[in-house]
């Protein structure tokens, strides 16, 4: 990196910093994580888009199944759910796996003909009444066990930290899901059906609430760091508080924050050496080729379709592991919350702000952008307040400006980037 890009990273440590000593420590370290995870998804998106110039808008759905994955693997199992329900379930899946498969073994090993198209209509209808017949008593079975707390199957109840590569997996899979069937088309028709495609990942975990309590939410999920009210309850924690000038329980949420920090800076550290690793080897040069001109590259007898199918798989599993790693942050599966504003559009932002085809640049694009949707609606709380500080209380005028800060972050995210595409086109730290 030159140090102008230094320089850019150091502006940005000094923002978080100056979070800490203005405002309070635990305030820069929620920026600091979520800052990373942001960062994580922005080198996903970066991979599809500037190293192959595929337009994703569905990041939303694989960051969800990166949550999804953190519940199946480390939630207990509910025990009654289990044996009521789960074997029906599973063989309704695997009914639905078999009668996709015999019709696309029908429709390829027939000939085109009515009866293709009759057998085909036959196999998919007989398959969807078993599979109904067998999954749907099975999920009010499974969903009148307790409903207040569980009515749902949960999880397999292994280690939380084995939950984000997994998450990286379930993305994986979607995408190439996605992939077979979606990346023939023309980016803006791709760009659409991801878009869709996120849509209905969000409605299945919205609305299946045997498979994660839909906007019931699932709470509680274990954490890899200490719980805060057991370094409160340890002696040793507390007198090494009292020596750092900390009472305990500030001292155990920062402890708790910096855990945090540490496990995610080394899923970055990994994730971008990969990602680094890649760009200058000759995959990434033929990805590059492929990006700039289709054509000539299939020409010159590389498989496009197939590569893009790589790279599509690829980033969307890093949005999956990112996912699974703020599913853990916040300790809860909140299905409702995942909105294409905060898990598409942003992402984007952070790509096109910080550089595409530089992972440096999207990883600077994810922890500053990141830095300004969290401060500027305070801050021009604090503006709004400070310019009608001389208005009346009951000016309506007053109520306007002041009701309208909550807008901020969205104006403030176009400013930022219209400034950068009219003085910036290609990124603070652009493709090399």
């Amino acid at each position: 990196m030159s140090k102008r890009d230094l320089s850019l990273f150091g502006l940005v440590a000094l923002l978080i910093v100056g979070t800490g000593f203005v405002q309070s420590w635990n305030s820069a370290l929620l920026i600091l994580n979520m800052g990373l995870i942001s960062a994580i998804m922005a080198l996903g998106v970066n991979m599809q888009w500037g190293y192959a110039g595929l337009f994703n808008v569905g990041i939303m759905g694989f960051v969800a199944m990166g949550g999804l994955a953190t519940v199946i693997i480390s939630m207990p199992p509910t025990e009654e759910a289990w044996r009521v329900g789960s074997l029906r379930v599973i063989l309704a899946l695997a009914s639905g796996a078999a009668t996709i498969t015999a019709a696309v073994f029908l429709h390829k090993g027939m000939a085109t003909s009515r009866r293709r198209a009759i057998a085909v209509i036959a196999v998919l209808i007989a398959g969807f009444l078993i599979y109904r017949w067998l999954f749907d008593p099975a999920v009010v079975a499974i969903e009148k066990i307790n409903p207040a707390s569980t009515g749902y199957l949960g999880g397999l109840g292994l280690p939380v930290l084995l939950a984000w590569p997994v998450g990286g997996l379930f993305a994986a899979g979607t995408a190439w899901i996605i992939g077979k069937t979606a990346l023939g088309l023309r980016s803006d028709y791709l760009a659409i059906a991801t878009l869709g495609i996120a849509e209905i990942i969000i409605a299945v975990l919205k609305n299946e609430d045997w498979l994660s309590r839909g906007v019931k939410n699932v709470v509680g999920i274990p954490r890899p760091v200490p719980y805060e009210i057991d370094l409160q309850n340890s002696a040793e924690f507390v007198q090494n508080a009292a020596a750092l000038g900390l009472d305990p329980t500030t001292a155990s949420t920062l402890y708790v924050k910096l855990g945090y920090a540490f496990l995610f800076t080394i899923v970055l550290i990994i994730l971008l050496w990969l990602a680094q690793k890649a760009w200058n080897s000759p995959w990434g040069r033929m990805m590059r080729a492929i990006r700039d001109n289709e054509v000539a590259a299939e020409a010159m007898g590389k498989d496009v379709t197939a590569r893009h199918l790589q790279v599509f798989i690829l980033g969307s599993a890093i949005c999956g592991v990112a996912g699974a790693m703020m599913t853990t942050l916040d300790g809860q599966l909140t299905p409702g919350t995942y909105q294409p504003l905060r898990y598409t559009f942003l992402i984007w932002v952070m790509v096109i702000v910080g550089g595409s085809g530089n992972n440096f640049g999207a990883v600077l694009g994810g922890f500053l952008v990141w830095f300004l949707w969290v401060q500027v609606e305070p801050l021009g709380l604090f503006v709004m307040e400070t310019v009608t500080a001389g208005l009346s209380e009951g000016s309506s005028l007053k109520q306007h400006l002041l009701a309208s800060a909550a807008h901020m972050r969205l104006l403030t995210m176009g400013v930022v980037l219209l400034l950068v595409l009219r003085f910036s086109p290609r990124g603070l730290i652009p493709e090399r």
